[in-house]
């Protein structure tokens, strides 16, 4: 699927493609209004849909209520805070050996899966040293 362009689209994933944080929409807009003031959080919401529809982006729902989007559409693990929330991606060398164990005992055929990693992050590690 060809995307015509749109400035406001635009905006929105090159907002997106660098960050390894993983924004909700409303944090998205808030940034992204700041360089397109007319925009509005429909255009914000319709727009990540259909970037998520064509394979540019996907969400990441870490159990907070709030949909986070990631750029990074590669098989890669996430952290999460407990303290503050907040979502990072893990640099890892690849887990497909828990497919494999997941496979010892299961009748199916295991495709893919999703990892999240819990704790506490160094923003919150420093805080509690203070």
């Amino acid at each position: 699927m060809t995307l015509k362009h749109s400035k406001q689209r635009d905006a929105i994933y090159g907002f997106l493609k660098d960050r390894k944080d993983h924004p909700t929409a409303d944090v998205i807009y808030e940034a992204v209004r700041k360089k397109e003031p007319n925009i509005s959080l429909g255009t914000v919401y319709r727009n990540l849909s259909v970037l998520k529809e064509t394979g540019m982006i996907r969400t990441v729902e870490v159990g907070d209520g709030a949909v986070h989007f990631d750029a990074d559409v590669s098989n890669h693990n996430h952290f999460i805070c407990t303290e503050c929330g907040c979502v990072e991606d893990i640099e890892m060398k690849s887990i497909d050996k828990v497919r494999e164990i997941a496979s010892e005992n299961f009748d199916g055929k295991i495709t893919g899966f999703n990892t999240y990693f819990y704790g506490l992050c160094s923003d919150c590690l420093e805080k509690r040293k203070a």
